[in-house]
């Protein structure tokens, strides 16, 4: 009778698979769907976002706003009509905003001082030199795509003397205090030839300069005298100048399979290994704690119980004989052992901890996803935006991993402590409201930061702002499938039998004693007891295994470069895991031998205490490597790190809670 309803399931999940496929096709390893061109064909040149970078005197970040490439103040050349490029979500997201542009590129044709038609001599007012200077100030650079390619500049790494691209160029440098702008740019274009006539290209440098003497001769064609006179854009009156590029091609023997190698530089690797060496070191000492603590402290007093039962059946065997020979110390609890009958007692605020327990693991399971796919290189550079489009749709598809771990996790503490383990015996118990919760409420708070966040973007004109009918599509998202998985995995939650605890919970709860002196075989640990000290101590280890790679992200976010240490991102992430479970065992067995049974919480915020030090860490970030000018970026720099880090103490709370 029920054979139709299977049916239609059926059909629904095979639309689903076929629309995830469309989605699939987006993906591709590096160097699958190569470019080809014939000599003296167009190749196109995009042009995207103005970002910050470091500075190359103090090595500092000036800024956290991006700017469109055609906003106004900068009188960049335009074609006839601008046409956006078509982009991912998650390139939308992180800021990206490619557009055409009017340069013409033809392969392994050289052109030398050339100009763009219809352009001509551009005039800075007063008010745009500001801004304009403004941004050299702040070391901006300009971001040009070449077939996918970024245009950068050739860097030498001063440690091992490695050639590199770093992509992005410079918008102008400081030189004796003052902001000289750069109009002309020399575009060095590397081309291989797999196969006759059939040329691919596999780097893109570009070498800006100054040059007010430069002019246009009309038609394309320009004047470039050298040596060129650096161009400082007035303040105080209006600046005329012209752009002008030039062209070269060389020859390379790199393939295009291994051409963004030369973008893929690793800064000392041995940062890495060192840090990987000491979270493993770290790793190995906690388990070994744990494995004595389990093997040595727990069998010694298992071994005790096991001499009082058989006591026991001796004694009622012999009517009552033989009590005196009994050691009086096997029949002394203490520690633990005395809140056997309290340690399933129902926490406080049970929905809030299970809607917390879910929301983590759907965010532990698009964590671990999305590092294990770029992992695998499925997520390539090439693929703009395919980091963040990947992790929106893994959020959406685990809704109901959320939506099953929150229902279930809620459902076995309303069990605990009531009558023949049946949850509807609780008058506490709200199944509905947890469901509508899980998928609603801390979406709510990420987006409502989000959403608060981008207002300050629109403000300042950034083209980091999210646009509106984007945010219409997170939203479509969120309630037409994230929240629909959550419900139907709520509902699995429900239909299956709660966890019976192994031992009957006291109808009295047992009162809770002062933190004291607390036995751990031959360990006096008083303060592990009380929850600042103990939270304090936990989140260093995790913390520790993941601090050189969060320091590398931290810098490729707010510098906008390219992360890709992905090898090293999945083992630091694998240790951070095991240490934060193997930390909080070791917490927990603490608190309950301080005969303290409220060990939910505590193994939560144990192993969430991490992301303290993950805000504390952005806040050193913008001390040592961050010089903001203005509120906004500091607004946006403090609102995104406790948007992140509150992100963190909700994953990285979950699994120590199920350890």
């Amino acid at each position: 009778m029920r054979l139709p309803r299977h049916n239609n399931l059926c059909k629904s999940l095979i639309t689903c698979l076929l629309l995830l496929t469309s989605h699939a096709s987006a993906f591709y390893l590096p160097g699958v769907a190569p470019t080809s061109y014939k000599e003296g064909d167009i190749v196109p040149l995009y042009v995207n976002r103005l970002t910050p970078s470091v500075s190359t005197g103090d090595l500092q970040v000036r800024s956290a706003l991006s700017f469109d490439y055609y906003s106004d103040p900068f009188h960049f050349c335009q074609p006839e009509q601008i046409a956006g490029q078509h982009e991912s979500l998650g390139s939308i997201i992180f800021g990206d905003r490619i557009a055409n542009s009017p340069f013409e590129l033809r392969m392994k044709q050289d052109q030398k001082c050339r100009t763009i038609k219809g352009c001509g001599e551009q005039t800075f007012s007063k008010e745009d030199a500001q801004f304009v200077n403004k941004r050299i100030y702040q070391s901006f650079n300009l971001n040009w795509l070449v077939d996918g390619l970024p245009a950068g500049e050739e860097m030498i790494d001063s440690r091992s003397g490695d050639t590199f691209y770093s992509p992005g160029f410079a918008l102008g440098v400081m030189k004796d205090n003052k902001a000289v702008f750069n109009n002309h740019y020399d575009i060095i274009i590397d081309y291989h030839e797999p196969s006759r006539d059939q040329f691919r290209v596999v780097g893109v440098e570009v070498q800006p300069s100054s040059n007010a003497k430069a002019k246009d001769t009309g038609d394309g064609s320009g004047e470039c005298p050298q040596p060129p006179e650096p161009i400082v854009l007035r303040e105080d009156a209006e600046t005329k100048l012209v752009f002008t590029y030039s062209v070269t091609w060389h020859e390379s023997s790199t393939p295009f399979a291994t051409r963004w190698d030369k973008y893929l530089h690793v800064y000392d690797p041995k940062i890495h290994w060192f840090s990987l060496v000491n979270a493993a070191v770290i790793v190995v000492f906690l388990s070994a704690m744990v494995f004595v603590i389990l093997v040595r402290t727990l069998k010694r007093d298992i071994t005790r119980y096991n001499k009082l039962d058989a006591f026991v059946l001796e004694d009622m065997g012999n009517g009552g004989a033989g009590g005196a020979d009994f050691d009086d110390n096997v029949q002394e609890d203490s520690g633990w052992k005395l809140i056997h009958g309290d340690v399933f007692r129902p926490p406080r605020q049970a929905m809030l901890l299970s809607i917390l327990v879910g929301n983590g693991a759907q965010l532990f399971m698009m964590t671990g996803f999305t590092i294990a796919f770029a992992l695998l290189g499925f997520l390539s550079p090439s693929n703009r935006g395919s980091l963040g489009s990947v992790m929106v749709l893994l959020y959406t598809l685990f809704g109901g991993i959320g939506g099953f771990f929150s229902s279930y996790t809620y459902k076995a503490l309303s069990v605990a402590g009531h009558s023949n383990g049946d949850e509807s015996k609780n008058p506490n118990y709200r199944w509905k409201r947890n469901m509508l919760l899980t998928p609603l409420a801390l979406p709510s708070v990420v987006f409502g930061t989000f959403f608060l966040l981008d207002l300050f973007l629109w403000g300042k004109g950034a083209s980091g702002a999210v646009p509106f009918t984007t945010m219409l599509v997170i939203i479509a998202i969120w309630f037409l499938i994230s929240t629909p998985l959550s419900l139907a995995g709520s509902w699995l939650a429900l239909r299956r039998r709660a966890p019976q605890p192994p031992v009957r919970t006291n109808q009295i709860p047992r009162q809770i004693p002062e933190p004291g002196a607390i036995s751990a075989g031959s360990s006096t640990i008083t303060w592990l007891a009380r929850p600042v000290p103990a939270v304090i101590l936990t989140g260093i280890p995790p913390f520790v295994a993941i601090f050189f790679e969060l320091y590398f992200i931290m810098a490729s976010l707010w510098s906008a470069k390219i992360y890709y240490m992905f090898g090293f991102l999945f083992l630091c992430f694998g240790l951070m895991v095991v240490t934060c479970a193997t930390v909080t065992v070791l917490a927990v067995y603490f608190l309950l031998c301080a005969e303290n049974y409220h060990w939910q919480w505590r193994s939560f915020v144990t192993g969430g205490a991490c992301s303290v030090y993950v805000f504390l860490h952005a806040l050193g970030f913008w001390a040592s490597r961050l010089s903001f000018g203005s509120l906004t970026s500091a607004v946006l720099y403090l609102g995104y790190s406790l948007l992140i880090s509150g992100l963190v103490f909700v994953l990285t709370g979950e699994f120590p809670f199920f350890s």
